[in-house]
């Protein structure tokens, strides 16, 4: 049974908690639980990514709860913690560039009142800290907006890691 399969016929009740690791908004697991069974991959994400573009301020702010700060290394073994790590793998460790993050999370808190999310897979240190000072010169409009989006291309990330390690 592929993970595609098995994501399909478990219970979702064992599901559900992988999905909400995937992004922690109760509604949006909901969406995905109630799509199956998918006949693909493109399917599934089609559903979830459809369900990531209607995310109210309140779910962000609650899914933003489970992401730590950028730069932050995430202790534990659960899944999350896990691709948590992965995703800020890119992430410089040297002192300068801890100092530099650590103040522009300061100041993105400071501004919007939520910790600073961004998909970071891939990205260089650099291109995190520019991205960061580019978005603190955001009206709140702007930056929630940016914000729902980073939060969706994060949770369809986390769900194709968990449809891969099913």
């Amino acid at each position: 049974m592929g993970p595609l399969d098995r994501l399909n016929a478990d219970p979702a009740a064992q599901v559900l908690p992988t999905l909400l690791a995937c992004c922690d908004v109760p509604a949006w697991a909901d969406a995905v639980l109630a799509g199956r069974p998918y006949a693909s991959a493109q399917e599934l994400y089609a559903v979830a990514d459809a369900a990531a573009r209607d995310f109210s301020p309140a779910e962000v702010d609650r899914a933003l709860a489970a992401h730590p700060r950028i730069g932050q290394r995430v202790r534990g073994n659960g899944t999350g913690a896990g691709w948590s790590r992965q995703e800020q793998s890119g992430v410089a460790t040297d002192s300068a560039t801890q100092q530099a993050l650590q103040d522009g999370n300061r100041a993105y808190e400071n501004r919007f009142g939520r910790v600073f999310l961004i998909c970071a897979t891939g990205l260089s240190s650099e291109e995190i800290l520019s991205s960061l000072r580019e978005r603190l010169e955001h009206d709140e409009q702007t930056e929630a907006a940016v914000v729902a989006e980073e939060l969706r291309k994060i949770a369809l990330l986390r769900l194709s890691k968990a449809v891969d390690e099913t």
